[in-house]
């Protein structure tokens, strides 16, 4: 299994920039998805961005155009480059990679 730690998140004033961070470590399997999930009170989580083995992207809709995710191998790292943000994108996110392997969610807070 894979042990996932994420960083670098904090609070952040609307339209200011954040970079999120995952490192992985035990017996990571190249080729997996890595993705990053968020959840904000009150409401269900769900998927921001995802990268493929191969390094295809998808977004969602909501972040397209701000958000960047993007990975290490030679680091076994995680990233998600997040800009211009507002208040709805302010949640808890989490970081997985393949089936079933989650870490355990790093607050993001946008406020004035």
């Amino acid at each position: 299994q894979v042990q996932l730690v994420e960083s670098g998140g904090g609070l952040v004033q609307p339209g200011g920039s954040l970079r999120l961070s995952c490192a992985a470590s035990g017996s990571i399997v190249y080729g997996y998805t890595w993705s990053w999930y968020r959840q904000a009170p009150g409401k269900e989580r769900e998927v921001v961005a995802v990268i493929t083995g191969l390094g295809g992207t998808n977004y969602a809709d909501a972040v397209k155009g701000r958000f960047t995710i993007s990975r290490d191998d030679a680091k076994n790292t995680l990233y998600l480059q997040m800009d211009s943000l507002n208040a709805e994108d302010a949640a808890v996110y989490f970081c997985t990679m393949g089936p079933g392997c989650w870490g355990q969610g790093i607050q993001v807070t946008v406020s004035s």
